[in-house]
C-alpha cells in the first residue's frame, strides 16, 4: 500500500478505537464524569509515557511549547468531558457525531489562534455543519436538548484544541509529548473530582474503564500513525467512520437506533465534511499546477 492508502487504514483504525473508547465508557453504567475521564487518561498516560521513554529524545519539551500545551489540555480536557456526560445521556451515534463537528469548530478557532482565515466556501461549510447539528440536538425546552448542547460544547473543546495541536505542530513540537502531556494533565486536574465524587466499581465496571483506555490508546496511537503517513486534507474525511462503527455498537449491544432527523443531521454534515475534503484537495492540485 502506498503512504495515503496506510493512512486511510489507520485513520478508519482510530475511527474504530474511539467508538469502542465510547461503547466501553456507555457500558461501565452510572458512574460520575470525572471518574470515567480519570480512569480513560490515566491509562493513556502510562501508555504515552512509556512510548516516549523509549523514544531517543526522551521527555525533552520545547519551551517555546508550554503555553499551547496546557491550553491544547485545557480546551481537550474540557471537551473530553461534555463527550463523556454525553455518551451517558444520548444515543452513541448522537454524541460521537456532535463531537465530529470539531473540525468547524476548527475552523472558527484557526482566525483566533493562528491568524488563518477561513474563504466563503469554508465558511459556508460551516453554517451547513451547524444546521445538521439542528435535527441532532432537536432544539427544544426538555432536557435531552440540554445534552445536545453539552455535547456540542464537546466538539468546541476537541477542535480548540486540535487547532493548539496544529500550532504545536508548525513549531516543531513531536506528537508523543503533546498526547503524553494532554493525557497527565487531564488525570492530575481530574484527580480531585474522582476523589472527592468516587463511586465503588464492580470489577466489571473497572475492567471496562481500563478498555475504555487501552481504547482510547490505540485510537490515539492509529491517528497519529495515520497523519504521519498522509496530509490532514487527503485523508481526514474517514474519520467520519468512527459514527458509522459507533451506531453499529449501539444498534447491536444497546438497542439504540437514530431516529429520523438524527440521520437527516448525520448526512448533513457528513455530505458537508465530504465536500470539504473534495474542494481541499481541488485547491491543492490547482495550487501545484501553478
Amino acid at each position: 500500500m502506498n503512504n495515503k492508502t496506510q493512512g486511510i487504514v489507520f485513520i478508519i483504525f482510530a475511527g474504530f478505537f474511539f467508538s469502542l473508547m465510547t461503547f466501553f465508557v456507555r457500558l461501565s453504567g452510572d458512574l460520575p464524569t470525572m471518574q470515567k475521564v480519570f480512569f480513560r487518561n490515566a491509562i493513556a498516560a502510562i501508555v504515552s509515557t512509556i512510548l516516549l521513554a523509549r523514544s531517543e529524545e526522551g521527555f525533552y519539551i520545547k519551551k517555546t511549547s508550554w503555553f499551547g500545551l496546557i491550553m491544547r489540555s485545557l480546551f481537550g480536557g474540557i471537551g473530553m468531558i461534555c463527550n463523556f456526560y454525553a455518551i451517558d445521556k444520548l444515543g452513541l451515534a448522537d454524541s460521537n457525531m456532535l463531537n465530529k463537528m470539531s473540525p468547524f469548530f476548527a475552523i472558527i478557532m484557526s482566525a483566533f489562534i493562528l491568524k488563518e482565515f477561513a474563504n466563503k466556501v469554508e465558511w459556508l461549510c460551516v453554517i451547513l455543519a451547524f444546521a445538521g447539528t439542528i435535527f441532532i440536538i432537536k432544539p427544544s425546552l426538555n432536557v435531552t436538548s440540554f445534552y445536545g448542547l453539552i455535547g456540542l460544547l464537546g466538539g468546541f473543546g476537541a477542535g480548540t484544541a486540535y487547532t493548539f495541536v496544529r500550532k504545536l505542530g508548525k513549531a516543531g513540537e513531536r506528537g508523543p509529548v503533546i498526547v503524553m502531556f494532554f493525557s497527565i494533565f487531564t488525570t492530575i486536574a481530574t484527580l480531585p473530582f474522582f476523589i472527592i465524587g468516587y463511586e465503588p466499581m464492580s470489577l466489571k465496571q473497572l475492567v471496562l474503564l481500563i478498555m475504555a483506555g487501552v481504547a482510547a490508546a490505540g485510537g490515539q496511537l492509529s491517528i497519529t500513525k495515520a497523519y504521519t503517513k498522509a496530509p490532514a486534507k487527503e485523508i481526514s474525511v474517514f474519520d467520519y467512520s468512527q459514527i458509522i462503527f459507533a451506531a453499529i455498537l449501539g444498534g447491536l449491544f444497546l438497542n439504540e437506533l437514530p431516529d429520523k432527523y438524527s440521520i437527516i443531521g448525520y448526512a448533513i454534515i457528513i455530505s458537508v465534511a465530504i465536500w470539504k475534503w473534495k474542494y481541499n484537495l481541488n485547491m491543492d492540485r490547482k495550487e501545484k499546477t501553478v
